[in-house]
């Protein structure tokens, strides 16, 4: 479905940065994806777990100066670097909040307001380019970040105004969704792994790296487990937006069936992803909130799942 041209800025998200000689050796054990992967013009989707394999972050992860930078929702970051810093104590790592030193904006269907500022983004996801210390980064087809230096951040947003209508948060969370990619926020830290929400997918995930917290869950499930609950989209006629960790209900299941990842409104109502059990996604009698809340009907993922190619990176 056609979306009209935009931009916004990312307000629900902080950046956590890493910095020093060993940033990336410590994150490599910290974190789901490969830091190695990483490059000027290269950046990837990731998360942090517990032993047990459970979500506490999700994030963009690139690289910047002597270090990366993580954007995550801004409610975790707190927690992030508190638990972060335990592990670094003997690392030549040093771990702060950077949320106020970025502005952070989202594209959709802009690449000529890109090229106005000097910014060639490539087409392939997760690809990345620089100029003036501006930072693009194609997320998904048509769609992309900028990291700004708030030093900067006045004159990019009047610049992109001349290019492109300002819209809301909403509609950028929207072709999120339409894109596939979940998120875990606030009320939903530590709820999933990451195959629930289909991370190994979009290229959060390495099976390849070697070990990191919570590897070993992550990988049984991948190579040797049956995942009963993963990522779905749904859409919905009407009703209140629902937050992240709203439970879904299937009338033939005695308890909870699910929860939603993230949503939005659309033209015609409310788009979302959820963390589905597989048998109640089958069936597909599906309702918000309580077994005779609004219904949800079922709608195609950009992708499909295919562990051959998920286990490759």
């Amino acid at each position: 479905m056609a979306v009209p041209a935009f931009f916004c800025p990312l307000s629900h998200e902080g950046v956590l940065a890493v910095r020093g000689a060993d940033a990336g050796k410590f994150l490599q054990g910290q974190l789901t994806c490969n830091i190695d992967y990483l490059s000027e013009a290269k950046a990837t989707l990731g998360a942090r777990c517990t032993q047990k394999g459970r979500m506490q972050s999700s994030f963009r992860i690139l690289l910047q100066g002597d270090g990366v930078l993580l954007a995550m929702a801004s409610e975790l970051i707190d927690a992030q670097l508190l638990d972060l810093k335990k592990y670094a104590v003997f690392s030549k790592s040093k771990l702060t909040d950077e949320s106020a030193s970025w502005v952070r904006f989202g594209l959709q269907d802009a690449d000529s307001a890109l090229v106005s500022l000097g910014l060639d983004l490539a087409q392939a996801t997760d690809s990345v380019t620089r100029t003036n210390d501006l930072i693009a980064i194609r997320v998904s087809p048509a769609r992309a970040e900028l990291w700004v230096p708030v030093e900067q951040g006045d004159d990019v947003r009047t610049r992109l105004a001349g290019h492109l209508p300002e819209a809301s948060l909403n509609d950028w969370l929207l072709g999120q969704i339409r894109a596939g990619i979940g998120q875990v926020f606030g009320q939903t830290r530590e709820e999933f792994i990451p195959q629930m929400i289909n991370l190994q997918a979009v290229g959060g995930v390495s099976f390849k790296k070697g070990c990191y917290t919570g590897q070993e869950i992550v990988a049984r499930m991948q190579y040797l487990g049956k995942l009963k609950r993963r990522l779905y989209r749904l859409t919905m006629a009407a009703g209140e937006l629902p937050e992240p960790g709203t439970a879904l209900f299937s009338p033939v299941h005695s308890s909870a069936v699910g929860n939603v990842v993230v949503a939005a409104r659309s033209d015609v109502g409310i788009e979302l992803l959820a963390v589905l059990q597989a048998d109640a996604a089958e069936d597909g009698n599906l309702h918000l909130g309580a077994a005779d809340g609004e219904p949800l009907h079922m709608s195609d993922l950009p992708y499909t799942l295919d562990s051959k190619l998920e286990t490759q990176r």
